[in-house]
């Protein structure tokens, strides 16, 4: 069960919106994540290795919202509001406490703008609430002229094959509900993109594996894909790196001392293989037509 906590603040104003995600606030309504990927890059944290044992539900989020929401109104200050940043908005306890379709009444009522990032098909069950935030919600004024959606979903992906997801998302939704879900919010008429984040190398980043998600992806005349390299941090048994490297010598044991060598340094990829990865992202784009961005002449 999960824990049920108290707090003083729930919407997060962030520094510097980020040209790829559009997020000028953060919203989480729960800490921690049931979904429990090896590469989540909170791993590392005081959450530790099980996600799933340290779910935190914040109970009162919802009053705080509105009234967060209330004075940000006053000053004018609309922006998109992404959820969420740190943990998925449909975990599997939304459906018992519905607190991101509570929240979503709230961002309708005060008409912010919102971006949804999740692996889960629980979403179809709020499109009703969407629809009303994508007819009312006021842009902020530098996004009026590149953007004409209130509501933007990006179904987030590192792998189209479920077997696979068993490995490192075991606790998400499959890769092929998540398809599902996608084909029908685009048909629902929402800015609806993909968040390739993180692709796994030699797995899903495979020119092969590649092709077939583009071409899927297409096949739901998606708006946008957002890719990236994949990034493990820390040094301890519960962080991502660990983890991960723990899942290759167990399932991928021929890539073992690959994923050793890219990361023994630090956390990022080579500099060389992110340089490859960009070329084949961009010429991926350009053959199958989809952006590489959300919000026009925004490229990153």
């Amino acid at each position: 069960m999960p824990r049920e906590i108290k707090v003083k603040s729930v919407l997060n104003k962030t520094k510097r919106r980020d040209s790829w995600f559009l997020d000028d606030y953060t919203l989480n309504l729960y800490s921690s994540c049931s979904f429990n990927c090896l590469y989540c890059y909170i791993r590392g944290s005081k959450y530790g290795t099980n996600l799933e044992e340290s779910l935190s539900v914040k109970t009162n989020a919802i009053e705080i919202l509105d009234r967060q929401l209330f004075n940000r109104v006053k000053k004018g200050q609309y922006g998109i509001i992404v959820l969420s940043s740190a943990t998925d908005p449909y975990l599997k306890v939304e459906k018992e406490y519905q607190l991101t379709r509570s929240a979503l009444k709230i961002i309708a009522k005060h008409k912010f703008p919102v971006h949804i990032i999740t692996k889960s098909d629980l979403i179809e069950r709020d499109f009703d609430l969407l629809h009303q935030i994508n007819k009312t919600a006021i842009l902020p004024n530098d996004l009026t002229h590149r953007l004409d959606h209130g509501v933007i979903v990006s179904f987030s992906f590192s792998t189209l094959d479920d077997n696979v997801s068993k490995i490192f998302e075991k606790g998400a939704p499959k890769p092929s509900n998540r398809l599902i879900a996608l084909h029908k919010t685009k048909k629902e008429n929402f800015l609806t993109g993909v968040s390739l984040m993180p692709l796994l190398p030699f797995i899903s980043d495979t020119t092969a594996h590649l092709n077939t998600m583009f071409s899927t992806f297409k096949k739901s005349n998606i708006d946008y894909i957002l890719p990236a390299t994949i990034t493990l941090f820390g040094n301890n048994k519960a962080d991502s790196k660990t983890l991960v490297l723990n899942a290759i010598k167990k399932h991928y044991p021929e890539l073992e001392n690959r994923y050793i060598n890219y990361f023994k340094k630090g956390s990022e990829m080579p500099d060389y293989y992110k340089k490859a990865f960009s070329k084949k992202m961009n010429e991926l784009c350009n053959e199958y037509g989809i952006k590489n961005w959300i919000a026009s002449n925004n490229r990153k």
